[in-house]
């Protein structure tokens, strides 16, 4: 994982290489999903928390109609775009994320000139983090403030979805830009994908002595492409065989009707999606009444569910997943959207160590890629810090 830049050095290098300091920096941070894994396209209960790994960006408002955006990772160097021919056809690569948010603004009238931009981030890629709703909020909350174009928070989650739906073609919901806006230092995001109601839950993990240790296995996965849209189209298939708007409408009295009328794979993607609902609601309850302590088997149910029913594991996240548990974890699960990507372990902070160790052994005696451990706590939401 890199390592973060600090304000002042972002600041620095910035001015170095655009020749005038930033108008300001603004951070959004990347997300883990506690639960609720693809319920938000199918208008369910998701519950996120930030964490503390953020993409900032510095940017400064140009003169002219001339985008020059750099990050500080790869050797890329500065790309240069002509914002009077930007189109959705015409970004690919890392610049995809701000001027997909850019082009988003400009479509719903917000007035964005040239602007120079610099993105550091420490939101590991490809990890299920959503390193990519990091970029895209930071981006969003940064233009919203320098041309005080006043969206609210909602309307901004939307603005980050769409980037995401129509420039970079990835068919996600709106959980990540809603955990990476929304959230407050201590707190999940209990967000209704339907009406985007959403409430802060406490989740008071120091107090318990409890940490949540994420497993970035390496395995790299790719929303845009191949086995996540497959799932969102069975989700479809299995709501309009059922006569239903969408799959949240679906009770858990209603699946014994449902197998009946889906086949086999089909009944088991819906069937996650309706169990993994009621298991979100139910966290929610257990953090309000019991605190984090008692969520443990919440989350190995639901690790259960996408590898079984929903079938988005792998054998890495399986391995970080049981190797956590018999070491001392709460509970475990793979988070994001699968196929690789990171777990998350609930465990006593004094079993941190153990646990660590036991992965990485586990890991190499499988012959995997070395994974990157480490521990994440919920933080605050975007927000200017220069």
């Amino acid at each position: 994982m890199s390592t973060a830049l600090s304000p002042t050095a972002l600041a620095q290098q910035f001015t170095s290489l655009f020749g005038a300091a930033p108008d300001g920096i603004w951070a959004a941070p990347g997300r883990v999903n506690l639960i609720g894994e693809h319920t938000d396209y199918n208008e369910g209960f998701v519950l996120p928390f930030a964490i503390d790994r953020t993409a900032n960006v510095a940017v400064r408002l140009r003169g002219d109609n001339t985008a020059r955006l750099v990050s500080s990772y790869g050797n890329q160097g500065v790309v240069e775009v002509d914002l009077d021919t930007l189109s959705r056809d015409s970004m690919s690569g890392w610049t995809a994320y701000p001027l997909g948010v850019v082009w988003v603004l400009r479509q719903q009238g917000v007035a964005v000139g040239g602007f120079d931009l610099f993105l550091d981030s420490t939101v590991p890629t490809g990890a299920g983090l959503s390193s990519s709703a990091a970029i895209e909020c930071a981006v969003a909350t940064a233009f919203n403030e320098l041309l005080d174009a006043q969206l609210s928070p909602g309307a901004l989650v939307l603005v980050g979805q769409r980037a995401e739906n129509e420039v970079v073609g990835a068919p996600t919901g709106i959980l990540d830009q809603s955990a990476s806006l929304l959230s407050t230092d201590g707190h999940a995001v209990f967000l209704d994908c339907r009406s985007q109601a959403s409430q802060l839950v406490p989740l008071a993990l120091a107090a318990a002595g409890l940490i949540v240790l994420v497993v970035d296995t390496k395995v790299t996965h790719a929303h845009a492409t191949g086995g996540y849209a497959a799932r969102r189209a069975s989700c479809e298939l299995g709501a309009e065989v059922l006569g239903v708007a969408a799959l949240r409408d679906v009770d858990a009295e209603d699946l014994a009707e449902a197998a009946g009328l889906l086949d086999e794979e089909t009944f088991r993607r819906v069937r996650h999606i309706v169990t993994e609902d009621m298991r979100v609601l139910e966290t929610v309850s257990v953090l309000e009444a019991s605190g984090p302590s008692a969520i443990g088997d919440l989350l190995t149910a639901s690790h259960a569910s996408m590898r079984d029913d929903f079938e988005i594991s792998c054998p890495e996240l399986d391995l970080a997943v049981d190797t956590a548990l018999s070491n001392g974890a709460l509970g475990a699960r793979m988070t994001g959207g699968g196929f690789g990507g990171s777990a998350i372990a609930l465990i006593p902070a004094s079993a941190e160590a153990t646990v660590r160790t036991a992965v990485l052994d586990a890991f190499a005696a499988a012959g995997f890629t070395t994974p990157d451990i480490f521990a994440v706590s919920p933080a605050a939401g975007a927000r200017r810090i220069v």
